[in-house]
């Protein structure tokens, strides 16, 4: 009786062996495939993923309760450590939430180079984030070829306010100094070397045997699938849909500017691949015309009339009184904002990025919210990868952009 005990109890445990096949498979937080730190618990069939479950707040920051805390030109610098791969698109967009709320009148030539400052942005954020679904896919070439040009935008970023990768650029009203000549020397340097650059690109990528067959059908998305989730930007485009807040809901002065938005049919990474390719082509193009559009308008203006808010001249500062104080103000905090509550968002480089300000009159924000598209993507990331293969996993979260310090906030 006792062997026959036995013999069944091996049998059950043979069988309970048997239907165990998967396996479970930590992608991060500590991974370079992760592009930041997040964690994805991956149950895994094999090479297969049978189910994905996504982790955040490995970075979280509490930004939005800092910026509570801290008058509102101290938090441009914390826009700076969302998606750090366009902080000069960050930085405006809380520039002019801000400037909505003080109902602060903004000069055309102001607008255009903001236009221009966050366009570059956004070719450096496309280059970076395509080049990476490059590398995940075995191509490394194009990642050291397109590089270079993402230093030549970070050069003209030090040449207009001193930083290179979190630039904290611009001021509430409009810039802290005016554009000088080695700005326009630099950017005209660029728009007439990188066009070649990124066919050079497109030819080692679109049709590229390999590289197609690692992207095409890879975490594809249904428009109806990623209007549900909230997905907004290149992501969405990709899927079919043309949303874009510039055309949508235009700022900036961008109703002034032609341009085409690119869109997709599949969603998936080869289709949000190409889509980015072909906004830096319309971002060129919308730069070349911000500075035609700049040449009508005065060339020493770059700031908008707002002495509550916007520092005075230094040597107004040292020679004038009433200077002297509103200086001393506006750096110490003690500005008084109006109460309200607003809503702007701008066209981020991987989506719609949105800030949510309510004043109670005081010296900071009430309430902030950032809406970050980065965290919309990603709730949507294990449908995306359920029943691809591990390797697809890395290129599909390279193809969303996501970015862990936009993510987590």
């Amino acid at each position: 009786m006792e062997d026959t005990r036995l013999i069944e109890n091996h049998q059950r445990l043979g069988q309970d062996f048997v239907e165990k096949e998967t396996t479970t498979l930590n992608l991060g937080p500590t991974h370079p495939a992760t592009h930041g730190v997040f964690q994805n618990i991956l149950e895994m069939d094999g090479e297969r993923i049978v189910k994905a479950e996504s982790t955040v707040g490995y970075i979280h920051r509490a930004f939005e309760k800092i910026a509570e805390r801290r008058p509102f030109y101290q938090v441009t610098p914390l826009t700076d450590r969302l998606n750090y791969c366009s902080a000069p698109i960050n930085n405006t967009g809380w520039l002019m939430t801000v400037e909505k709320l003080l109902e602060i009148k903004i000069p055309k030539r102001v607008d255009y180079m903001r236009i221009i400052i966050m366009e570059l942005a956004r070719i450096s954020d496309h280059l970076i984030c395509n080049s990476v679904v490059g590398v995940d896919s075995g191509a490394y070439s194009g990642f050291l070829y397109v590089m270079q040009y993402r230093e030549l935008i970070y050069e003209i970023y030090e040449e207009i306010c001193g930083s290179r990768l979190t630039t904290n650029i611009g001021r509430v009203g409009g810039f802290e100094r005016n554009f000088n000549e080695t700005v326009f020397r630099k950017i005209d340097k660029f728009l007439k070397e990188y066009p070649k650059v990124l066919k050079e690109f497109e030819k080692l990528f679109n049709r590229n045997r390999i590289f197609i067959d690692r992207t095409v059908g890879c975490g594809p998305i249904s428009a109806e699938r990623a209007l549900n989730y909230g997905f907004t930007g290149p992501n969405l485009r990709a899927a079919g849909v043309d949303y874009d807040v510039r055309v949508a809901h235009p700022y900036s002065s961008y109703e002034d500017i032609e341009f085409s938005v690119p869109v997709g049919s599949t969603g998936d990474s080869y289709d949000r691949f190409l889509v980015r390719n072909e906004e830096m082509w319309q971002s060129m193009s919308i730069i070349k015309q911000a500075l035609e559009l700049m040449k009508k308008e005065p060339e020493d203006v770059f700031h908008a009339n707002a002495p509550k808010y916007y520092l005075p001249k230094k040597e107004d500062v040292y020679t004038k009184m009433e200077d002297l104080i509103w200086h001393f103000k506006i750096v110490m905090g003690e500005v008084d904002i109006p109460p309200g509550e607003v809503y702007h968002s701008v066209e981020g480089a991987n989506g719609e990025l949105g800030f949510y300000l309510i004043s109670d009159g005081g010296r900071a924000a009430y309430r902030l919210h950032f809406r970050r598209p980065c965290f919309i993507y990603y709730q949507a990331y294990p449908e995306l990868v359920q029943g691809a293969l591990l390797s697809d996993a890395v290129i599909c979260m390279s193809s969303l952009n996501l970015i862990a310090g936009e993510m987590d906030a």
